[in-house]
């Protein structure tokens, strides 16, 4: 059984992940799923200086005060960004790293050099009509979510500090990363930002590449399938 420890989506908070609560106590797992600074029901806390790091020591302090070891430490999305840096802070603590359609930055990237020109030109261009100029405008849910789960989903969701993308994450353990898992979403439509990862976990010496038939949510979409894979990487020797 594992001591799994989640590293959310942007916009989104541990409510996100109710479907795979659940699940994981069914298989016997210890899952933590902290809301990080500014989101879901901390959102009472959203100010312009939450940043990336503030994210990272978030999941950071979760681990520490619970004196958390060998986790298995979930990043979906822009929780990769999180997850890295998490990993790099206590590597000792982390027995593997599962990206889920997560971004998988290297040392001194940010999510928008990830991103690229023109999707960051777009993400700022709404700050500042709609974020006073430091909160990302939430991007829509993925087209085949449920009405329900849209409903659900959609007014739970919260902008995002912008230098939450905009700080570059410095990597400092002389470590090196433990273990990671890729799980790549095939459904994600044009545009896809995290094919890049894919392609670089197919390749690079280190990963383990996955794929799931879903979209950029399988907690949400299709939280059996997900557990079913996680549940295969868990239990891998």
């Amino acid at each position: 059984m594992a001591t799994v420890v989640l590293a959310h989506g942007a916009w989104s908070a541990a409510w996100a992940w109710k479907k795979m609560r659940p699940l994981m106590a069914a298989a016997g797992h210890t899952f933590f799923t902290p809301t990080y600074t500014g989101l879901g029901e901390r959102d009472h806390l959203s100010r312009p200086e939450i940043d990336l790091s503030t994210h990272i020591q978030d999941v950071v302090n979760v681990l520490e005060f619970e004196d958390l070891k060998d986790v298995v430490l979930l990043g979906h999305s822009y929780g990769g960004m999180v997850a890295t840096g998490v990993a790099d802070k206590v590597r000792s603590r982390i027995k593997t790293v599962v990206y889920i359609d997560a971004f998988a930055p290297r040392d001194g990237q940010s999510l928008f050099d990830l991103t690229g020109p023109k999707a960051e030109g777009n993400m700022r261009a709404g700050a500042a009509k709609d974020g006073d100029g430091w909160r990302l405008s939430i991007n829509p849910m993925p087209p085949d979510t449920s009405p329900e789960d849209s409903a659900w989903a959609s007014p739970r969701r919260r902008p995002q500090p912008i230098k939450t993308f905009e700080q570059r994450l410095k990597l400092t353990s002389p470590e090196a990363p433990p273990p990671r898992h890729y799980i790549y979403a095939r459904k994600n439509g044009p545009g896809d930002v995290f094919r890049q990862f894919s392609e670089r976990a197919k390749s690079e010496a280190g990963w383990n590449y996955y794929e799931i038939d879903a979209s950029h949510n399988p907690h949400i979409t299709c939280p059996d399938v997900l557990m079913a894979l996680l549940t295969e990487i868990m239990s891998a020797k």
